[in-house]
């Protein structure tokens, strides 16, 4: 399988879907354990919650999953969280702290890893916001993720529904973060915050660089408000997925918006 499926647009934004693959090699599926291959871990059917919500998109996929390796995490393995819990550049624990392997893989094969699915994930979107910003002069990766609620390993509570993560303001301009929170503010029935425990992962804090014209904003979608249930086999659910679905398209016209209006240099208008 390939490691990654590009769509191409010609619009402003880039969608990055780095967690939603479920895809794990032969070889590397026997050494996982039974709590590994159950990938629960996965950022379940974003690719479908994000179908057809904005013309014109470019979308950037891995279809390996996270545990094969985390195309979300720097590839030097550094931490994010620093003092937290957290998870690695190839995870040996699900979210809720179980080991996952028989046996961890070697430096060696992490090498091979990181080439082979890490970096075929980020050749290609780095090819895809280069290629956007050259039609506009500027370009916004909207980057989709998605988790369970409640994760007492992770994250004391239960999340709100959507985490947005700009990494304290610095991977994108203010204004984009005011159009995403103003459209959220408007819709009473989902809770939402800025920078709380879910600030971007290192997709969103290395792309982003908007005094280069590159804007990046992370998406943590809690699953309760989309899936059946957060437990196996994680069942999407239409009727909870709906109203879900209209936020995320108001968000994302109002992430497009602001990029024609307040952000894409004159020339390019």
């Amino acid at each position: 399988m390939n490691p990654v499926t590009i769509f191409q647009g010609n619009g402003p934004i880039v969608l990055g879907q780095p967690h939603s693959g479920t895809f794990v090699p032969e070889d590397i599926l026997a050494r996982l354990n039974e709590t590994g291959r159950r990938l629960i871990d996965t950022d379940w059917h974003v690719p479908r919650l994000y179908d057809g919500l904005i013309a014109d998109v470019t979308i950037v996929r891995a279809n390996f999953s996270r545990y094969v390796i985390d195309a979300n995490r720097p590839p030097d393995g550094a931490v994010l969280y620093p003092g937290q819990n957290g998870t690695e550049l190839v995870p040996t624990r699900t979210f809720d702290g179980a080991p996952i392997w028989h046996s961890p893989p070697t430096p060696n094969e992490i090498a091979d890893r990181l080439t082979t699915y890490h970096g075929a994930y980020h050749n290609a979107l780095m090819a895809e916001i280069t290629r956007v910003k050259e039609i506009h002069g500027i370009a916004i990766l909207y980057d989709c993720h998605s988790i369970r609620s409640e994760i007492p390993f992770l994250f004391d509570n239960r999340l709100p529904d959507l985490n947005i993560g700009t990494f304290n303001g610095t991977t994108c301009a203010r204004e984009l973060t005011d159009a995403v929170t103003s459209v959220c503010s408007d819709n009473p029935h989902f809770s939402f915050v800025v920078n709380g425990r879910f600030k971007g992962g290192w997709t969103t804090r290395h792309y982003g660089r908007p005094h280069e014209g590159v804007h990046a904003i992370q998406m943590e979608l809690a699953q309760r408000t989309y899936l059946a249930a957060e437990i196996p086999p994680f069942e999407y659910s239409e009727s909870r997925a709906a109203p879900l679905r209209t936020l995320l398209r108001d968000i994302l016209a109002a992430v497009g918006e602001t990029a024609a209006y307040n952000l894409i240099p004159e020339t390019r208008n």
